[in-house]
């Protein structure tokens, strides 16, 4: 028996040894100590004394450190924000989409530049994120099931599962934010382009229309003659992915937010009627027989994001104002009107595609009214974390999509300033070929004035003369002589056709 147990020990020792040192405390007492000296070999001994009391002590110190701050998150959540305990706080949904938030911002608000995260921000992401979801675990709703006794029965009973919106969305939400990670580790190793401190002379230089609005980040400098192009269809293949990832992410707040109950307090605030809501501009383009979403906002002044948020918030309103029409009951009411009902169902459809357009051509739009009040009086936690986490990875990538336009723009730029000096150093080229025209049109002209009896035919002023003749002699106008026909591409040729019309006078 004493010869079984250490063999066993001796055993579960070398697993130890190649697998980690994780269960090194469990075997290393004294009895083990002494039992193993006399059959351990030199190698297996000495592994083990690269500190082995050190990393346990290290482990449980972090362990103790992350149960620590595991515990000051939780705490705040479950007092809503307020510390002072007196029941001031906000509710469990708007406090765990605060968390969520603020956690992504000390996050992913310091990726100024196109490269990887760091090892200690990428690991906290991870843990707290998992931290923040792991209340949706017990979430859970009532779905039938079968349960079969031991004696054959099969009895049909109520099983508790994950709810079914978090139960699909929460494993795509973080297949996504996967992805968003590994797209900033695809940029490790690359040096084709670097950022540059903006105070610095050559950060000076790297300025452009691009980055001038955007003091906060340092500029992109690239090769002279621009990236290579392996370089560049990857940072394209990036860019597809990234945007597939931030429309995904779009999609899903979307949804969320759109099963969200608006609150009693923004109805109140809004106006009796779509028209009041838009303005009578806006209301007579949306209200029109032919409805163009496109040519719509391109006749709008949408210069700055104030005016775009402002319609947005406007369009929201009266959208919302629409809705509420088609399901009251009481026409004498004050949200009672003498629209029709299909016609008002078309300005909804419209109003709701022009929502759309907006979203799709500025990505990075603040929230509006009506996602703030909903966010804000949301009761149900597993929307909130829905919301708040698709948030986040949309605005990650966007953040991402930014950063690799921005190289993509600088080599642009690069790749231009290449073509102008190609062109500038072609320039005597072009010249001499010019000087040889005007000498061949001069002689002409000479030929023209020393002979009298010389006269021009259609022919000869257009240009379309044949020119071949032998010895150098004048052509003449005979009858006799068929001119050459020429194709349409020659007429053109020698007319200069292919220029533009500027170019030709």
């Amino acid at each position: 028996m004493f010869d079984s147990s250490s063999t066993k020990q001796q055993q579960s020792q070398t697993i130890v040894v190649e697998n980690g040192d994780s269960h090194i405390v469990e075997s290393n007492t004294p009895e083990s100590q002494n039992s193993d000296s006399f059959v351990e070999s030199p190698v297996e001994s000495s592994l083990p004394m690269i500190s082995p009391l050190t990393r346990p002590g290290k482990r449980s110190d972090r362990q103790q450190a992350d149960m620590e701050m595991m515990k000051d998150r939780f705490a705040k959540l479950l007092l809503g924000e307020d510390m002072s305990g007196g029941g001031k706080g906000v509710s469990s949904a708007l406090a765990l989409s605060n968390a969520i938030t603020n956690l992504a911002a000390s996050i992913f608000g310091e990726q100024t530049k196109l490269q990887p995260m760091p090892q200690d921000r990428q690991a906290r992401w991870k843990k707290e994120i998992d931290w923040l979801l792991s209340v949706t675990d017990h979430i859970v709703e009532f779905v039938p099931s079968q349960q079969t006794s031991k004696e054959g029965v099969c009895t049909e009973i109520m099983v508790t599962r994950q709810r079914g919106d978090l139960l699909m969305n929460i494993p795509a939400l973080r297949k996504l934010d996967a992805m968003l990670i590994d797209t900033l580790d695809n940029f490790r190793g690359h040096n084709e382009f670097w950022y540059v401190s903006r105070d610095s002379e050559e950060g000076q230089q790297a300025r452009n229309d691009r980055t001038n609005d955007k003091w906060w980040l340092p500029p992109v400098k690239v090769p002279p003659g621009g990236l290579s192009e392996p370089a560049r269809r990857m940072l394209y293949f990036q860019k597809d992915s990234v945007t597939q990832v931030q429309k995904a992410a779009m999609a899903i707040n979307a949804q969320v937010l759109s099963e969200m109950a608006i609150p009693e307090s923004y109805i109140d605030s809004l106006p009796k009627n779509g028209r009041a809501s838009l303005g009578d501009s806006i209301y007579k383009s949306i209200t029109e027989e032919w409805f163009d979403p496109e040519q719509f906002l391109s006749m709008l002044d949408l210069s700055t994001e104030h005016k775009v948020l402002d319609l947005k918030n406007r369009i929201e309103a009266s959208v919302v104002i629409w809705k509420r029409k088609l399901h009251t009951k009481d026409t004498k009411s004050s949200w009672g009107s003498a629209v029709s009902l299909e016609k008002r169902e078309l300005f909804e459809e419209r109003a709701e595609t022009i929502l759309v357009f907006l979203k799709q051509k500025f990505p990075g739009l603040p929230q509006s009214s009506l996602d703030i009040s909903k966010i804000q009086f949301n009761k149900d936690v597993g929307q909130a974390v829905l919301e708040s986490y698709s948030r986040i990875l949309e605005s990650l990538a966007y953040t991402v999509m930014s950063r690799i336009e921005d190289v993509l723009y600088t080599d642009s730029l690069a790749l231009k300033q290449t073509l102008l000096a190609e062109e500038t150093s072609d320039g005597g080229r072009t010249t001499e070929t010019d000087s040889e025209s005007a000498g061949s049109s001069k002689s002409g002209e000479e030929t023209e004035k020393l002979d009298p009896h010389y006269s021009k035919t259609l022919l000869d002023f257009m240009g379309w003369n044949d020119n071949s003749s032998k010895g150098g002699d004048k052509p003449t106008k005979s009858p006799n002589i068929t001119p050459k026909k020429l194709s349409y591409l020659e007429k053109l040729e020698n007319l200069n056709g292919f220029r533009s019309p500027k170019d030709r006078h």
